[in-house]
């Protein structure tokens, strides 16, 4: 057997998970559920006012709660890693406090799904900036449905529009290439040399 066998330092592409798969989503969960929980008692804020000047505009700046889906599928490259990581977030952000209580789970489905489904229609095997892009628009597209469902669909029509086109844009930008550059970036200090991810950015270089 050559040397290459016995090297457990190399990233596996399979499909199937590991305990390192596992131990990672566990810290990438309760990272984003902490960004989670601080983002609610600052910037979130915000959202009060934007919504004052455009009732929907607020979603600009909701695409940060939809960041643990497109992370988690990023890094951990396997199917179930996006939805994962974004209900984790969402655990943690709702066991730290917040005032949305047991639906920030239902939140984290939803947002988790949505990614999920993005890298699945591309059979979790394209991982580049656009699919990137897309997993957080697939979030914010869950998030949308689920908020709709639990009573949105009371709001006006016009709303709910710009409600929705303002949740992508944030999706896209805020979730899916932040995610992208965040994994680039754990990937260029060697923390996720056990990960395809992290070998694809050494063969870039």
């Amino acid at each position: 057997m050559s040397n290459e066998q016995f090297d457990q330092t190399r990233p596996v592409t399979g499909r199937g998970w590991r305990v390192v798969d596992i131990v990672v989503a566990a810290v990438l969960g309760v990272a984003v559920g902490l960004v989670f929980f601080a983002y609610n008692n600052s910037l979130a804020n915000l959202w009060g006012p934007l919504d004052a000047v455009l009732p929907g505009l607020a979603g600009l700046i909701a695409g940060i709660w939809l960041l643990g889906g497109p992370l988690g599928g990023l890094v951990i490259r396997k199917p179930g890693a996006a939805l994962l990581v974004e209900l984790l977030a969402a655990l943690v952000s709702m066991v730290l406090g917040n005032k949305w209580g047991m639906t920030t789970l239902y939140s984290g489905l939803a947002q988790g799904l949505g990614a999920e489904i993005v890298f699945a229609l591309f059979a979790y095997r394209r991982w580049n900036l656009g699919v990137a892009v897309l997993s957080g628009i697939g979030a914010a597209l869950g998030a949308f449905i689920n908020e709709y469902i639990l009573g949105n669909h009371a709001m006006s029509a016009t709303f709910n529009i710009t409600y929705l086109a303002c949740l992508a844009v944030s999706g896209a930008v805020l979730a899916g290439a932040l995610a992208w550059f965040v994994t680039r970036a754990l990937a260029a200090t060697g923390a996720l040399s056990r990960f395809a991810s992290g070998r694809e950015a050494r063969t870039e270089v």
